[in-house]
């Protein structure tokens, strides 16, 4: 069975890149099975400037904001974990060492390892997927 679209989004004003004026913008991210989306739309009603930015790595800027209108998400991993296991999808989707990888498990097990939730819900999925029981919700 195919996962739910998990999506966030914002909406805000910005200055318009075309005249300056107040621009309205709406930032997105979407976790779309086991893959990571954002975008962002820009238009002005005073010119009609309109702009369409997505792609790569989610900018801190929309991070930040999403985390800030939504509050964060944590990661929950109930102990006792499989900590081999765990700790190589981890290693996977973060892309970091061994060290750095259990400073994130203690992290998650304390209750502490934090996101926005499409984030939070790609690794519990993947987490899911090695049997692993794991869940992402708001704090």
């Amino acid at each position: 069975m195919e996962e739910p679209i998990l999506v966030e989004s914002i909406r805000y004003a910005d200055v318009c890149q075309g005249c300056g004026g107040e621009a309205q913008l709406c930032g997105v991210q979407a976790l779309v099975g086991q893959e990571l989306r954002w975008d962002v739309e820009s238009t002005c009603p005073a010119c009609g400037f309109g702009l369409a930015v997505c792609g790569g790595d989610l900018p801190e800027e929309l991070r930040g904001r999403l985390l800030s209108e939504h509050g964060r998400a944590i990661l929950r991993v109930p102990p006792p974990p499989s900590n081999a296991a765990t700790m190589r999808v981890l290693r996977a989707e973060l892309g970091i060492g061994l060290d750095a990888v259990r400073a994130v498990l203690e992290q998650i097990l304390s209750g502490q390892y934090t996101g926005t939730l499409p984030e939070m819900e790609l690794l519990a999925r993947k987490l899911r997927a090695s049997g692993i029981e794991a869940a992402a919700s708001r704090q």
